[in-house]
């Protein structure tokens, strides 16, 4: 199989449109920077799937985020991405996880927050309730309030591997809600361990040999970290001097680290003194 691989496809004979994404290596960097338990590892994976799956259907340069939060042990989980397919994400817990449990235990009273943030133009954010019993059903309820487009999601994990597969009606003037619910029918019998192992031709031939699909050129997807020397020092420098420089007595440094994937920034006394100065510091990481 293609790791870390979305591919996108059309039904040459009914208004919809598909897409199916597999991944692994960013999946792993995703839930490796944390000790996760195995029901949040599964969550982060379905959401990594589903934060992909939506990231395809941008119309434009900009970032997108998909946030869970609550107010059960669970208090927040979040997938950010970008159109060029670069993905990070994290999750705050606290206590234990039982293996099965549901978003309604993980999260009490939820809800999810999606942001669209386009390079230019104004910003998009909608929130719905974690009501349903699944995440693929609670974005599926996003998509028929903001866009008001039947769409559909499957979303698998294991902690090993993660994928998805997603269905939406394209804008039409005909009704083609006949052609979707068959389309639909079919995807559903779709396996966790065939979008595992298979590679996506043989994914949309078992599914849909009987119809007409064209598959378009694969899209990598990554791991990628926005963290960097120069946002920890801004972030510094938006704190109280003193209160900086009182941690700075007692610790000998700074240290700044990065949630997502474990980065370690360290600012000595000449660095905090030019952040304070100008903004800058020198380029050392530990």
């Amino acid at each position: 199989m293609i790791q870390d691989i979305l591919n996108r496809y059309l039904f040459d004979n009914a208004d919809v449109r598909g897409e199916l994404v597999q991944l692994q290596d960013s999946y792993q960097q995703v839930i490796g920077s944390h000790a996760y338990p195995p029901v949040l590892q599964i969550l982060l994976g379905e959401l990594l799937a589903a934060t992909s799956l939506l990231t395809a259907t941008l119309k434009f340069s900009g970032d997108i985020s998909v946030q869970l939060q609550g107010n059960g042990p669970v208090s927040l989980a979040v997938i950010n991405g970008n159109n060029q397919q670069q993905l990070r994400g994290i999750a705050r817990w606290e206590g234990e996880l039982a293996d099965d449990a549901s978003l309604a235990d993980l999260f009490g009273q939820g809800y999810m927050v999606i942001t669209l943030t386009p390079d230019e133009g104004e910003r998009y954010q909608g929130v719905v309730a974690l009501d349903k019993p699944t995440l693929a059903a609670c974005v599926e309820d996003y998509f028929n309030q903001s866009e008001q487009l039947p769409t559909a999601l499957w979303l698998f994990a294991d902690g090993k591997q993660a994928a998805g597969m997603f269905l939406q009606v394209l804008p039409s003037q005909e009704d083609h809600n006949a052609d979707f619910e068959h389309l639909c029918q079919l995807t559903a019998t779709i396996k966790a361990e065939e979008l595992f192992t298979l590679d996506a031709q043989d994914v949309l031939h078992r599914l849909y040999h009987q119809e007409e699909v064209r598959l378009f050129d694969p899209i990598e997807v990554s791991f990628k970290c926005t963290c960097s020397r120069e946002r920890s020092a801004a972030a510094i420098k938006t704190i109280d001097q003193a209160e900086v420089e009182a941690i700075l007595a007692e610790d000998g440094k700074v240290e700044m680290g990065c949630e997502y994937c474990n980065a370690k920034y360290v600012f000595d006394g000449i660095d905090i003194a030019a952040i304070y100065a100008n903004g800058t510091a020198s380029n050392t990481q530990q």
